[in-house]
């Protein structure tokens, strides 16, 4: 019978390679806007909001802070790199005061990490009081990681268009959630579970929206119709 710790490690693994799956599903969303050197109506806010929850999960993951938790520390801190790129093609192409936005947001997340690392340190001095503290941390920042797509998903709804939400990212998101919260079911880790169920569960009504309006015609393309029906 396979224990639960060679279980464990089996899903964390494909836990990996499905997160990694995560992290690499905007790179058509960043060679479009590579192409037309423009954002257009992308958001920064999921990019800014995954990194976030990358630098936590990299911090929550380190010996020191909660051990054996290597899996969770080598796709953080993959993850903490691409995102990286990808807010640096962000900027790149970002008009003026989309690039002040992203400068002030991602100084007050390095600021954030920073004083959580030093507080953490500095009071803490047991693995389940650091465990606890950088825990709900990341149960926090990870649900905001799992929801920065609700604004998109918003857009989605009240434009009849999916054009703005990427599909491989809410497949990926779905696919992760669902992954990583087996993961902490099998040995009980309710800091790892809490976030990745409910990014299960965006994911889920990410892809019902898909469902729902890829075969819609935009409502800026209706618009633009009667427009030239009302010209002729």
């Amino acid at each position: 019978m396979v224990s639960a710790d060679t279980a464990r490690n089996v899903v964390g693994i494909i836990g990996n390679v499905i997160s990694f799956g995560l992290f690499l599903s905007p790179v058509p969303t960043f060679v479009q806007i590579w192409k037309r050197k423009a954002v257009e109506k992308f958001s920064p806010i999921p990019y800014l909001a995954t990194l976030l929850n990358c630098m936590l999960w990299v911090f929550y993951g380190l010996p020191f802070v909660h051990p054996n938790s290597i899996l969770v520390v080598t796709i953080n801190g993959t993850g903490l790199v691409l995102e990286g790129i990808y807010l640096t093609i962000f900027f790149i192409y970002s008009p003026k005061k989309l690039r002040v936005k992203v400068i002030k947001i991602l100084s007050g997340e390095l600021a954030f990490v920073a004083v959580v690392a030093a507080v953490v340190l500095t009071t803490a001095h047991t693995y389940e009081k650091r465990s606890l503290m950088v825990g709900i941390l990341c149960v926090i920042f990870g649900t905001c990681m799992y929801a920065s797509p609700l604004a998109a998903m918003k857009h989605v709804i009240k434009t009849k268009s999916v054009k703005y939400m990427p599909f491989w990212l809410s497949f990926a998101g779905f696919l992760n959630g669902l992954c990583w919260t087996s993961y902490a079911l099998i040995k009980f880790d309710i800091f790892i579970t809490i976030p990745n169920g409910l990014g299960a569960i965006f994911g889920f009504l990410q892809l019902l929206l898909y469902v729902c309006y890829c075969g819609c015609t935009p409502v800026e393309e209706v618009q633009e119709e009667r427009k030239e029906v009302e010209m002729a």
